[in-house]
Formats: C-alpha cells, structure tokens, sequence
C-alpha cells in the first residue's frame, strides 16, 4: 500500500484517465481521487453537456464543428486541472482522448507532472461493460471501431492498462503503484 507521503507527493499534479467510452474511466477516476489525500475529479463530458444547443456530436467521419468543440472540451479540462494543480490539489481529468488528440491534450496541461493513464480492456470487455451500462455512448460508433482508434491511431504516451480482469479498486492499486511510469514530461513517451 501507499504511504500518506507518497501520496502527498501527487498534490499539484494532473492526472489524465482515458480510454474508450465502457473502459471504466469514470469509476476509475472517481475512485483514485477518494484514495487521495486532496483531489478532484474533473469530467471532461460534462464541458460537452454544457453546449445546449448547436452542439455537433464526435462521429466516426467528424465535422470540422465537432473537432473544434472536442478541442473547446479539451482545453476547458485542461484549463480547469491546471488551476486546481496550481491550487494545491490533484486533478484527476476523465474523458476519451485518443488518436491525436492524446499528444494535443498533453500539451494543453501546463502542470508538472503529469500523468496519462490509459486504460485499455478488450473490445469484448467493454461491449460487455457497455451493454450493463444505463447509459449508453456508443450512438454511431461501434467498440471495434473506437478500440481501433485507441490501439492503432493512438500514441503510446504514458502508462496503458489492460483492465480485462481488473475490478476498478485493482486497476486504482495498478494506477498507484505504477504512477512514476505514466508521468508524462514534454517531449518524452514512456
């Protein structure tokens, strides 16, 4: 288990926790920041739900509307984590950043260290997780098509995770016990 020091050593960090829609982000997430000392959890979706109305959904063949509010989405998380970091805490960022948009994000944090955390359970897993689910993400993706984005177009930036056979409590243990390996410096992938 961690020690209280070297947990306190995250405070002003930024931690990012990404992966497909049904990998567990949000759990995962939700629970790294309680096992924290001082920490938020932020929701990159909820920046999405926030646009009420001329909102462009990310599809598979994305308009140049949708990139430009992914991109709006992304520098609002990132902007956010920065001022809680820069506060003292935590930031504990949440949402799908793959392909390219991964390296921007890493670039959008201002804070040291960061950290990139991907999580990457089987295409099997997540459908099985997605169809559990309430809610559902999906819409014109199929998980074949999004899990092709994240191990092919994705770059290997931080610490990946295969969450198959992990509970979201035994993917947090990972997470912590591994941190040093997913720090992320600017111009370094590890």
């Amino acid at each position: 288990m961690e020690t209280t020091r070297e947990l306190s050593e995250l405070s002003s960090s930024v931690v990012l926790i990404t992966g497909v829609m049904a990998a567990g982000k949000s759990t995962v997430a939700q629970l790294l920041a309680e096992r924290l000392p001082r920490a938020v959890h932020i929701r990159g979706d909820v920046f999405r739900r926030m646009m009420i109305s001329g909102r462009a959904e990310l599809t598979p063949e994305p308009t140049p509307e949708a990139l430009a509010q992914l991109r709006l989405r992304h520098r609002l998380s990132a902007a956010t984590a920065d001022e809680y970091a820069a506060a003292g805490w935590t930031a504990v960022v949440q949402d799908v950043v793959l392909g390219h948009a991964l390296a921007d994000f890493v670039t959008l944090v201002r804070t040291r260290p960061l950290h990139v955390v991907v999580l990457a359970p089987s295409p099997d897993t997540v459908a099985r997780r997605e169809g559990a689910r309430a809610k559902t993400g999906y819409g014109a993706w199929s998980v074949p098509a999004l899990d092709h984005v994240l191990r092919v177009d994705t770059p290997r930036i931080g610490l990946w995770l295969d969450t198959t056979d992990q509970t979201p409590s035994q993917t947090v243990d990972a997470i912590l016990s591994r941190l040093p390996a997913s720090r992320h410096e600017p111009g370094l992938t590890s």
